[in-house]
């Protein structure tokens, strides 16, 4: 798949990806991954109860739609060790989805 085409097809999911936020999907926002262990309890959820079915990944990983604030820090997509700026990509392994810059999830990490 060549560079636009992926580019579209990442469009077209993120766009799906916030409807479904912006719809009332309810996602696990809390607790906030804090430590080592919270992290990697989350990332084994996703890896055995996610997969590849999007809907879990944003529940479990706790996707929102806007920017959360835990610990009086803001947590944004755009300011995560697992974003790809130039593409709005989170490249943690066990998501691998596009995102808005300004979008969150309980993974979030500097």
């Amino acid at each position: 798949m060549d560079d636009q085409a992926s580019s579209a097809q990442d469009d077209r999911l993120r766009e799906d990806i916030g409807a479904m936020l912006a719809g009332g999907l309810e996602t696990e926002v809390w607790p906030r991954a804090e430590t080592s262990q919270m992290v990697n309890e989350i990332v084994a959820r996703l890896q055995k109860d996610a997969g590849d079915d999007l809907t879990q990944k944003l529940v479990i990983a706790g996707f929102t739609d806007y920017t959360v604030e835990a610990d009086d820090l803001e947590q944004p997509c755009e300011t995560c060790m697992y974003y790809l700026m130039h593409r709005r990509f989170c490249a943690l392994p066990e998501l691998m989805l596009p995102v808005e810059p300004q979008w969150s999830c309980r993974l979030w990490r500097i």
